[in-house]
């Protein structure tokens, strides 16, 4: 059985072209039974309403129900944007969800997997912030707005973190912050690390140990492929054949 790995699709509108090439990725799928993992970020904005789906996301929701009712098992790691996943997920679409990080035994490889936002372990601004996001008084304070509050509060939210990452992305230097996250997952006895969440598609391998990092799909429409114990890093093909990708991002 083929595993397949993606994150940060960050998806708003079926209308955008990420919106349907992801779409078309997950069609491809429905050919033969296999392991979707998804790393987080998928959404623009998800906090699971328990009695309540947006509109905007019904196209994304009801391709994953047909790939889980043809046999396909989904994996979904909380990220940053997309939390409390709720029982749509969990109970409806019979999905494995990890709120933080996993560490699974696949195709003879032990697998640490996490959306990657908590990689910089120095960040303690952003902690802070993601403990109070996820606590349950918040939550249930959030819970009182009425959908359309919520989403366009998440929008207006989105905006803002967007340009405060672009600052941010000028003093990271994600090669090193991955490095080092792998080192800790390794001791805890993982031999494959893979992230999300810094939107650069990165692999790197020694003989007994692999990180890697998942890209976007954004622009880069990046994932992995686990096939007999072996990682390999492509992109989907929206204009020419699926390529490796190169280390240079």
């Amino acid at each position: 059985m083929k595993r397949y790995f993606l994150a940060d699709a960050h998806l708003k509108d079926p209308r955008d072209l990420n919106y349907r090439h992801l779409l078309g990725f997950l069609r491809s799928l429905e050919e033969e039974p296999c392991e979707l993992f998804l790393l987080g970020d998928i959404f623009e904005f998800w906090m699971g309403y328990r009695h309540t789906l947006f509109a905007v996301y019904v196209p994304l929701l009801e391709q994953l129900r047909r790939l889980r009712e043809q046999g396909t098992e989904i994996v979904f790691v909380e990220g940053n944007h997309d939390f409390r996943m709720g029982p749509y997920f969990t109970k409806t679409l019979g999905c494995t969800v990890f709120p933080r990080e996993g560490l699974l035994e696949r195709d003879g490889r032990r697998i640490h997997i996490s959306h990657g936002d908590l990689v910089d372990e120095e960040d303690f601004p952003y902690r802070l912030l993601r403990a109070f996001l996820r606590c349950a008084p918040f939550y249930a304070a959030f819970s009182v707005f009425p959908p359309d509050w919520a989403w366009e509060i998440a929008r207006w939210a989105g905006r803002r973190s967007r340009k405060k990452r672009a600052a941010r992305e000028k003093r990271w230097d994600p090669e090193n912050l991955l490095r080092r996250h792998a080192r800790r997952r390794f001791a805890q006895g993982a031999d494959l690390v893979i992230t999300g969440h810094f939107h650069f598609p990165w692999l790197e391998e020694s003989e007994e140990e692999t990180i890697l990092a998942l890209g976007d799909w954004i622009s880069q429409f990046s994932y992995a492929i686990l096939d007999e114990g072996k990682i390999t890093l492509t992109s989907y093909p929206t204009e020419e054949e699926n390529r490796p990708l190169s280390n240079s991002y």
